[in-house]
């Protein structure tokens, strides 16, 4: 049985990273290089991806000549929005949207942003399509067990399935005449999903906040705005931007990210 092949409704979920469009491009090529009916390709943006991720996202639609749904959270009455390229949020606003909504931030104990800026988003343009019941298919590779062991009861996951692990995902991209234009460093891709998100490593934060200091402003306003900290076991993101001007080994070097949905 080929994994990449589909037989039911589904969502495809495209974080947007090299990972989940190489999950993409094996249902493509599953397919004679087209979507099956009943199929959807959906790109959440939270507005805090690095706009190389845009720019991937809408390089692989035109490229492989696919429609990408484009969804951002609003406090609507349909909870979500269609965008595009041209017209997708820059600046956080769908997040800041959210928080000012909940009037609290997320955390690694309550994640509600990968829940209301992902998920449900997700399933309510698949209702609107008229599915109540679909299946959604995830990039999580097969070194990667523990997101497969979080995640196997709400999404499928191919590429496990069919043993593909990351040096697959880089070998294909090093032989394809486009890619994600953000760096691949000690086997992850920093600047990926949401650029500051909480759940990323302390050390890999830091790093990215010294080499791009400008990014940790909206995270300082969100935490200014409501009087809170996104990790309570970290300094604000204004503390961590004024460390990073002088040194970036306020933290442990070897502390992972935290896998969720969002992917890669």
């Amino acid at each position: 049985m080929n994994p990449f092949e589909i037989k039911e409704p589904t969502c495809i979920s495209f974080s947007g990273g090299r990972t989940s469009a190489y999950m993409l491009y094996r249902v493509l090529e599953a397919h004679q290089m087209s979507l099956p009916n009943d199929t959807f390709v959906i790109f959440c943006n939270t507005g805090k991806e690095h706009e190389s991720t845009l720019k991937f996202v809408n390089e692989c639609q035109n490229r492989w000549n696919i429609p990408i749904y484009w969804l951002e959270f609003t406090r609507n009455t349909d909870k979500f929005v269609e965008v595009t390229y041209e017209t997708a949020s820059r600046d956080g606003e769908p997040f800041a949207e959210l928080i000012k909504q909940k009037s609290f931030l997320p955390n690694s104990v309550m994640r509600f942003c990968t829940t209301e800026l992902k998920i449900n988003p997700i399933n309510r343009f698949m209702k609107s399509k008229g599915f109540e019941e679909f299946q959604t298919l995830a990039g999580i590779r097969a070194d990667e067990p523990r997101r497969v062991g979080k995640l196997r009861e709400t999404v499928h996951a191919p590429l496990a399935f069919a043993g593909v692990t990351q040096t697959d995902v880089q070998q294909f991209w090093k032989l394809n005449d486009f890619d994600l234009e953000l760096k691949f460093v000690d086997k992850i891709t920093p600047l990926g999903n949401c650029d500051l998100c909480f759940m990323k490593g302390a050390h890999q934060l830091m790093s990215i906040i010294q080499h791009e200091p400008n990014r940790a402003i909206w995270w300082a306003k969100q935490e200014e705005i409501i009087g809170g900290r996104f990790s309570k076991d970290r300094p604000t993101y204004a503390a961590m931007s004024q460390f990073g001007k002088d040194q970036i080994d306020m933290f442990d070097a070897t502390e992972e990210t935290i896998a969720c949905f969002c992917g890669d």
